[in-house]
């Protein structure tokens, strides 16, 4: 039971459960990450939105373009969840710690990044192509923002593998 597989799986199962619970418990409830995160989508995809010529309203955590309906930036979509998905898989594999936080800084800014400009499509999503919000949320840029996760997981993996072994 030594083999890197199961330690890497025990220790991001280990990082999920206090992630979740951290989260569930404390942060969640709370309520000022998710809704600073939130807030801060809002306004920043507001002016992404408003560069390219867009007429934009915004007003809490909903979002949209001026006479279609908005969109709500709810807690489950401003990336916080995702974040911990993926800062668990990178201090579950083995490493050094330096490398673990630096990577974790450029994935997290990357992953808010990708979501940003998930918000930004589906807010031009629901004011001109309304009978696809659905599919876009549920499906393709969900999709997407998980893949891009996995991608950045396995760029440290490589990339840790080849520094591991540049150094024995």
């Amino acid at each position: 039971m030594n083999s890197p597989i199961v330690k890497f799986i025990a220790k991001a199962l280990g990082f999920f459960a206090i992630w979740y619970l951290i989260y569930d418990l404390w942060l969640l409830p709370a309520g000022e990450l998710d809704r600073w995160i939130s807030l801060n989508i809002v306004m920043v995809g507001g002016g992404i939105l408003e560069a390219f010529g867009f007429d934009v309203y915004a007003f809490g955590r909903v979002i949209g373009i001026v006479e279609y309906p908005g969109i709500e930036i709810v807690d489950g979509c401003n990336g916080v969840a995702a974040i911990g998905l993926f800062l668990g898989f990178i201090f579950a594999y083995p490493g050094d710690w330096r490398n673990k936080l630096s990577f974790s800084l450029f994935g997290v800014s990357l992953i808010y990044v990708v979501n940003l400009l998930r918000i930004i499509t589906l807010t031009i999503t629901q004011a001109y192509y309304p009978s696809l919000f659905d599919f876009m949320h549920d499906y393709s840029t969900t999709t997407i923002f998980y893949l891009f996760i996995f991608l950045l997981w396995m760029i440290w993996v490589n990339f840790n593998d080849s520094a591991i072994s540049e150094t024995e």
